[in-house]
């Protein structure tokens, strides 16, 4: 294995000082000049090898993580006592390439990102992997040790397709995301149902003792606000209603309606996908194998869409 080099490569100690090896500086020189000609990291590692150039004195083999390196090393400019081997505006070039080739293949689109926050795996709760960045060959998984991986490649494509169907759905079948239960329901429990007994009796006596009616009074007020729940759903529903109430129909997912309306995507292992809006209410959209290479569509089945209950839309 090689020694990790004290001294960047270019530069060699003459004299206790930092000087110019000219071997060296050559090469970097030329690593520069291939990489902004469209090399890649690798390719210039190969081309070190080949031209038989020494990254150390025991060791002639590269690697892209080298070439790196020798990229982003702002030293060849002429700092901290380091001659000048690369011009500033040759260097900047470069590192702007660098810089611009690994933000598009790492990171994702703000609507991506959303969906990526929202989607979760049906079978174990945990929000699914999206692997492979800003790419084309980009799937999604689930990672969880404790589950198991999908049975099919899932990709953008399919999720957004799925959620636009679903929505187009619910802007014509505003029906499907109507929402069952109160506002408010009360549940006593059996304490409550003793204390009210107990106030009862007290009420009852011959010799009422109001101050302690009173505070049994207030206790119990305690005890049955506790019991009692609040739905939020009637008032989401509305809310979704109210935005989906005469919209056209999307041709492109519009990410301000779905941070609005949805509040997960639900992905199984068997080819559904399933979207759970604000209040609760879960529509399925399923997709559909294709030939032997076990290909999707982003469609339904039959174009259509149901509901959790199995209801169709009309």
């Amino acid at each position: 294995m090689a020694k990790n080099r004290v001294i960047p490569f270019g530069y060699c100690m003459k004299n206790g000082e930092i000087t110019v090896d000219f071997t060296e500086s050559k090469a970097v020189i030329k690593i520069f000049e291939e990489y902004l000609n469209g090399s890649s990291l690798l390719q210039i590692a190969k081309l070190m090898e080949s031209e038989k150039i020494q990254y150390s004195e025991d060791s002639d083999k590269w690697n892209k993580n080298m070439v790196k390196r020798i990229i982003e090393n702002d030293k060849y400019l002429g700092t901290d006592k380091h001659p000048q081997i690369i011009s500033e505006s040759f260097f900047d070039q470069a590192n702007e390439k660098r810089v611009s080739k690994a933000t598009s293949v790492c990171s994702i689109s703000e609507d991506l990102q959303e969906i990526r926050s929202r989607t979760y795996c049906a079978e174990c709760g945990h929000r699914l992997s999206r692997i492979g960045g800003n790419c084309r060959c980009a799937k999604w998984d689930c990672r969880n040790p404790d589950c198991y991986r999908l049975e099919y490649q899932l990709t953008d494509q399919m999720i957004i397709g799925a959620v636009l169907t679903v929505l187009n759905t619910a802007i014509a079948n505003p029906s499907l995301i109507e929402s069952s239960g109160e506002i408010s329901v009360y549940f006593p429990t059996a304490d409550v149902i003793r204390k009210q007994n107990e106030i009862n009796q007290i009420a009852d006596s011959t010799q009422v003792d109001f101050d302690r009616v009173k505070s049994e009074i207030f206790k119990i007020a305690e005890m049955k606000y506790e019991c009692c729940t609040y739905n939020e759903n009637p008032q989401k529903t509305a809310q979704i209603r109210s935005l989906l109430k005469n919209h056209e129909q999307l041709n492109s997912l519009d990410i301000g309606l779905f941070k609005s309306c949805i509040n997960r995507i639900l992905i199984s292992h068997f080819c559904t996908i399933e979207i759970e809006f604000i209040n609760g209410v879960h529509i399925k959209n399923i997709t559909e194998r294709i030939g032997e290479n076990h290909e999707h569509s982003a469609q339904c089945n039959n174009n259509s869409c149901e509901s959790s209950d199995g209801d169709k839309p009309q």
